[in-house]
């Protein structure tokens, strides 16, 4: 039994690394036309929402915000965890950050050995079998069970996830009711209109209120994510029981989801490019506050990338299923991209200096 188990999570993780590829290769197609404009922290336009003139401009008051980090007990996510909570400790004591407490979700149902580590609160899974084996419908759930049983003290919660590293201090960029977001290429839902008006009714208006997002990265005060996540919890839900919906979205399901049930609240969120890049695609990291390392970085030794293929040299967070990646991994040859080497840089440093890492 064990056995089958562990056959499953490879196959569901390969499933998702060989969706990903299919997906990223329309990058080059868009690269990064999309999005707003910002210059150094101010915004000048939103390509869904012209906002209005006083959130275009600098607030002059700091409103910090939680982190909020839904994960499971698997040794995949744990150690990412780690690597997340090393660099929001080292950024959040730095000038320009607006980074108040930090909370791991864990929605295993059962405590873990990183409890004493990490600031965790522990939530149920849904109900056997009612993800249908989409592990990811278990996040809003999560956070509605984590709203409802836990008391913080900031405004605004940051919703995160275990393969995000802080590359600097990271600041408020939401404004009010106007949460900010991260717009992704691929969220498109203006192209698949018939499907989201199953979700999103004619009379609650034009589909394109519908912002290109998921639920992450986000910064939201916490009376909005209070009244969307339920929502949130029953559009997933609905979606991963409508066939046509499923194959249709597939693993973005429920980022559809979560930017169908804003919607359905009338909230909109400012689009920011500079909130997070990914490489390899994103090829530097300079004024972009978070790094998501959800794609395999794979070069050949002339710097080359290779991907959909393996490399020579690699660097790919599902090579790790079952526990961390070794220390001090060898950086990648010369011409591989700035950001490659700076993540690889940033694990090195989190795995050099957090205890017991080999124990993850």
């Amino acid at each position: 039994m064990g056995r089958a188990s562990s056959l499953l999570i490879i196959f569901v993780v390969l499933g998702s690394s060989f969706a990903t590829y299919n997906v990223v290769t329309m990058i080059r197609h868009y690269g990064s036309s999309e999005g707003v404009s910002v210059d150094d922290g101010g915004l000048f336009f939103d390509p869904i929402t012209e906002m209005p003139d006083h959130v275009k401009n600098r607030k002059t008051t700091k409103a910090p915000f939680h982190v909020a980090l839904t994960a499971t007990d698997a040794p995949y996510n744990k150690w990412q965890c780690r690597v997340m909570y090393y660099w929001y400790k080292q950024q959040k004591k730095l000038p320009g950050s607006e980074m108040g407490g930090f909370t791991r979700i864990l929605h295993s149902g059962k405590s873990d050995n990183l409890m004493d580590e990490i600031p965790t609160v522990v939530v149920d899974p849904l109900p056997a079998g009612l993800d249908r084996g989409y592990i990811v419908l278990n996040r809003p759930w999560a956070f509605v069970q984590w709203l409802e049983k836990t008391k913080i003290e900031e405004e605004y919660v940051l919703m995160a996830e275990p393969d995000h590293i802080f590359l600097r201090p990271l600041p408020n960029l939401a404004y009010g009711g106007h949460p900010a977001a991260f717009p992704f290429f691929y969220i498109r839902p203006d192209q698949n209109e018939k499907i989201i008006r199953k979700f999103y009714p004619v009379e609650h208006g034009p589909v394109t209120n519908v912002d290109p997002i998921g639920n992450s990265p986000v910064i939201i005060r916490k009376d909005l994510i209070s009244k969307i996540a339920p929502t949130w919890m029953n559009v997933s839900l609905k979606m991963k029981e409508d066939p046509e919906t499923d194959k249709a979205f597939g693993w973005v399901l429920e980022m559809y989801a979560y930017a169908v049930a804003s919607a359905l609240h009338g909230v909109r969120h400012i689009l920011r490019k500079d909130f997070m890049l990914q490489p390899p695609w994103d090829l530097e990291t300079n004024k972009k506050y978070i790094l998501h390392y959800t794609y395999g970085c794979d070069y050949n030794l002339k710097g080359e990338l290779t991907y959909g293929k393996i490399g020579e040299w690699r660097f790919d967070k599902r090579s790790h299923l079952r526990g961390p990646p070794p220390k001090n991994l060898p950086l990648p040859p010369p011409g591989v991209p700035e950001s490659v080497v700076t993540l690889v840089k940033m694990v090195n440093e989190a795995s050099a200096n957090i205890p017991n890492w080999d124990t993850s």
